[in-house]
């Protein structure tokens, strides 16, 4: 008796770079999020970060920073409020230290840049260019800016396409850019970056929160405010995935309070092509691996060939394309 051939595993790999010279192709479609791993090297000797879809570094500047005072971080029901500060080693010496090692990698690494001005994030982004180990590039534009009084960049959809044109003329590299959700109108946001080059878009960054101790009246932070992510902004940052996907050409890539496997199916549902985990991985550091051992099957099970056929299936127009077959 012939046996049946084997069911064929679904094709997890996600393509991200329309408007770049050298697109990338992850391999699957789970990363990592900036300012959650480090620069990979920290956690590489827990988990197997070859296999992961991308790692996306901490948050980069121009000249290092210290970071602020602490207390710098604390716990909040189902997440964490952070305001470490973008404490890093600067541009330079991640290219002269950090990028020799993740040349000796597979997994490719996008480096997460934030910058006061659009003079530095294109100076940054023209570090980075050519440079062995460097496979793409995150714009941060939820962090305050210089010249528009201390305001979030991603409130302004017309400095959001400037900082993009400014950085897509100085590289060919992939680049995302990473979108606040605390702006009047998201859609117009990421919309401005598209038209400004981002080969994808990054939802969400953390929303700004605060705890205050009740003993002394004084607020728990040394720094008042602080980011909020994990599990608790998961519901928000789902249906921003849902409501920009709808809107935008280039892939989304879904953070914020990705915990498990059913996050992951729910964004990419939702629209995301692919995702990034975040504070999960301070808790356990192999979620990342946990959710990636499970999407194959997860994928396969739903009838799909593709991680790309599950993308947006939520969408009234996806379903109804479907249903049509």
């Amino acid at each position: 008796m012939r046996l049946p051939p084997p069911d064929p595993q679904p094709d997890l790999r996600v393509e991200i770079g329309r408007n770049a010279k050298l697109p990338l192709t992850l391999r699957n479609p789970v990363m990592v999020a900036s300012g959650t791993f480090g620069y990979g090297t920290e956690y590489a000797r827990l988990i197997d970060v070859q296999r992961l879809g991308a790692i996306v570094s901490k948050g980069i500047t121009l000249h290092p920073r210290r970071g602020n005072r602490g207390p710098r971080v604390v716990e909040t029901p189902a997440g964490m409020l952070n305001a470490i500060g973008l404490q890093n080693v600067g541009i330079h010496k991640l290219v002269s230290d950090k990028a020799p090692v993740w040349a000796q990698w597979d997994v490719p690494v996008i480096v997460n840049i934030a910058g006061d001005s659009i003079e530095e994030f294109a100076y940054m982004a023209d570090q980075l260019e050519g440079v062995p180990g460097i496979s793409g590039i995150e714009l941060n534009i939820s962090c305050p800016n210089v010249w528009e009084g201390g305001r979030v960049v991603a409130e302004d959809a017309e400095t959001t396409a400037a900082i993009t044109e400014a950085v897509r003329l100085r590289t060919g590299l992939p680049l995302l850019v990473k979108i606040s959700p605390q702006v009047a109108d998201i859609v117009s946001v990421a919309r401005a970056a598209e038209d400004g080059g981002a080969d994808a878009v990054s939802l969400i960054n953390t929303f700004v929160g605060m705890r205050i101790d009740t003993r002394t009246a004084r607020p728990v932070l040394a720094n008042v405010t602080g980011g909020l992510s994990g599990p608790a902004i998961f519901p928000l940052t789902l249906w921003l995935v849902y409501l920009v996907s709808q809107h935008v050409g280039v892939p989304v890539v879904g953070v914020g309070g990705v915990a498990s496997l059913n996050d992951a199916l729910e964004l990419m549902l939702a629209g995301a092509s692919a995702v990034q985990v975040g504070t999960a991985t301070f808790v356990d550091p192999g979620t990342s691996l946990r959710i990636l051992d499970g999407l194959r099957e997860a994928i396969r099970s739903r009838g799909c060939a593709s991680v790309g056929d599950l993308t947006g299936l939520a969408h009234p127009s996806r379903r109804a394309a479907r249903a049509a077959r």
